[in-house]
């Protein structure tokens, strides 16, 4: 008997993502956050596509356009030069029904993941501080002090610290922060500026001593800056943006004519890793799991699939339909996406401020041009939207993720996200959008160049089931997508593949969800 099935600790938006993906699904839960309420102002920028996908299933993504400013395509200056473009429209056109990175803060997105919870019922307990946290073999016990001092006792099946990079949960449970901060100092602008960017698009400024990056925001000649706060500056605590602004013009160009500036930040950033992001009934997720740097728009949507990850593994546990097994899934995937993001992310980074004058010369010389000359290639651009978009995220080596023999290599694979597609789901229906029709509360099976089988499993009270019927739109949205016929696949709730196969069978797929998702044990 506890108090409640999970306790999130920090209502950002890796926090509310995770207790809108719960309440939707029926799982109890309460949340906490020892702030007074959401964040005013933000340094989160970038809604990649992946997470606007996550959105539309929650019922957001509208509301999400809505609010935020489209960006389709990314231009690279060096030296005042104009160097490339990333064209993310034509880039994505065929991967996500959303080819773009959409401009929209982090106090919008937390506003808007706070009014979907809202419609389950569910709110945030603000002032709520976890200072205490014991776990035993079936529940943990959270002690909480709300605003006037006092103290209660919590208890929960399961905890999930979503608490930022200082994270209370992770010190509680004794895990390692690995990591530095760097050097550099950084600041963020909200702006009303007219210059040589170029309008709607993320426009990068390289020079030999760091960056500028200019967003595109809502409203005429909105623009929010962000760059290296210069090196004589760097130890004052009275840094404005006037002080910034010769640095500004001198690499970005003299054309540009602030307005005003609503406001202005400086802060500092580190690149750090848990080392573990399960430790018995507690969860890592997040700032509170991975921070690093902002290269790539990465941190916020890292945070977000995190929480997708998790979400519907924790649903079948809590209601008994799957062993507690399950759940250590969520770290044996997630930890590599983050390790390897923080990888990347960290190499681009030192790279883009190194205060090394060959660097620099590197950096807006050679790396400009071939960085401009590769991206005219549509198959470079392809592979960079799928790294940027986050939709080339992959679970090959899971333990959920299982080919079986004789399955072709090429096309999607197990642990894949599966391609988003257009296709006649019933023999003379309409061309649908394949996403659209897909439950993530379920999981769905697809069967290509197959006769109208029955299911044959025992677990279809959670399984949907679509016999893809031969149509010429469907064979060309299959060849496109390298899908072999015959096939089969089983698609995890939160769209990637779990089984594959050539010839589907009941049985196959019954071994998976007893073996590999260890459905029908005991919680």
């Amino acid at each position: 008997m506890v108090d409640t099935d999970v306790l999130i600790v920090g209502a950002g938006p890796t926090g509310l993502m995770l207790a809108n993906q719960l309440a939707r699904r029926r799982v109890r839960c309460a949340i906490v956050d020892r702030h007074t309420g959401p964040a005013l102002q933000t340094r989160a920028l970038g809604v990649q596509a992946r997470t606007l996908e996550i959105y539309a299933k929650l019922g957001v993504a509208d509301r999400a356009l809505e609010l935020g400013k489209r960006g389709t395509g990314a231009n690279l200056w060096a030296e005042g030069r104009w160097m490339a473009r990333v064209p993310l429209g034509d880039a994505g056109r065929h991967v996500s029904r959303y080819p773009y990175i959409l401009i929209l803060g982090q106090d919008d997105n937390e506003r808007i993941l706070g009014d979907r919870l809202a419609d389950w019922g569910a709110a945030v307990r603000w002032n709520t501080e976890l200072v205490g946290l014991e776990q035993n073999a079936s529940h943990a016990t959270a002690h909480l002090k709300s605003a006037d001092g006092t103290t209660t006792a919590l208890t929960a099946a399961w905890v999930a610290g979503c608490d930022g990079a200082h994270s209370t949960v992770r010190e509680r449970c004794g895990v390692e922060f690995a990591g530095a901060p760097y050097e550099h100092v950084f600041y963020v602008a909200d702006t009303e500026v007219t210059g040589t960017m170029v309008p709607d698009e993320v426009n990068v400024y390289l020079w030999r001593a760091g960056f500028h990056l200019f967003f595109p925001m809502r409203g005429t000649d909105h623009w929010r800056v962000v760059g290296i706060v210069p090196e004589t500056l760097r130890e004052r605590d009275d840094v404005t943006f006037e002080s910034v602004l010769p640095s500004i013009r001198s690499e970005a160009g003299q054309g540009l004519a602030f307005r005003r500036c609503s406001w202005f930040s400086t802060y500092r950033i580190a690149h750090r890793s848990a080392g573990r992001f399960r430790v018995d009934r507690c969860f890592l997720l997040g700032d509170a799991a991975h921070v690093h740097s902002p290269v790539g728009a990465q941190g916020m949507n890292t945070g977000l699939q995190d929480a997708y990850n998790l979400a519907w593994k924790l649903a079948l546990v809590t209601s008994g339909r799957a062993s507690a097994a399950l759940l250590d899934s969520y770290a044996d995937e997630r930890m590599p996406v983050a390790q390897q993001l923080l990888n990347t992310t960290d190499r681009a980074f030192k790279l883009v401020v190194s205060d090394s004058r060959w660097l620099g010369l590197l950096r807006t010389e050679v790396i400009a041009r071939i960085g401009a000359f590769a991206m005219q290639f549509e198959a470079t651009q392809r592979r960079a939207f799928r790294v940027v978009s986050q939709t080339g995220i992959a679970y090959r080596d899971s333990s959920l993720s299982q080919s079986l023999p004789a399955f072709p290599d090429e096309g999607p694979q197990a642990g894949d996200r599966f391609p988003w597609l257009k296709l006649k789901l019933r023999a003379d229906g309409p061309v649908e959008d394949l996403f659209e029709e897909l439950d993530d509360t379920r999981f769905t099976l697809l069967t290509f160049g197959h006769p109208s089988l029955g299911g044959g499993m025992s677990n279809l009270d959670i399984v949907d089931v679509h016999h893809v019927p031969y149509d010429p739109v469907n064979e060309a949205a299959l060849n496109t997508a390298h899908i072999p016929r015959p096939s089969f696949y089983l698609l995890r709730p939160d769209g990637h593949v779990g089984l594959c196969g050539a010839v589907y069978g009941a049985a196959a797929c019954e071994r998976y969800f007893e073996d590999r998702l260890q459905i029908g044990g005991q919680a």
